[in-house]
């Protein structure tokens, strides 16, 4: 399935617009990545655990925004959107939301 944050896909006609389509995680911060993220943040550097987090949770989104827009009989996914905020106390925990439209493209020959 092409999912793409563009409104249109090059080279392809939208046949049919199926409608908004979303896809949510929420994804928890442990106290041993905090721990060295802490200290990450007082020597410098990127977290790679953090990184890594936000990655999974993104994937997961994505991942279900396109087996919801599959369900639904799209083919593509155009107008993607990520947002990534904090919940929980303090910010414990992470949420990722993918949203766009589920549409039916033509397929190319060949």
């Amino acid at each position: 399935m092409l999912v793409t944050t563009t409104p249109t896909i090059e080279g392809h006609k939208v046949v049919r617009y199926i409608g908004l389509v979303t896809g949510e995680t929420i994804i928890g911060a442990n106290l041993f990545r905090d721990l060295f993220a802490n200290i990450r943040d007082i020597v410098g550097g990127r977290s790679g655990s953090y990184e890594q987090v936000l990655r999974e949770a993104k994937d997961t989104a994505l991942n279900e925004l396109q087996q919801y827009a599959l369900a639904l009989g799209a083919n593509a996914v155009i107008g993607v959107d990520l947002d990534y905020e904090t919940v929980g106390n303090g910010g414990s925990m992470l949420m990722v939301t993918a949203s766009g439209t589920a549409v039916v493209i033509e397929q190319l020959p060949g």
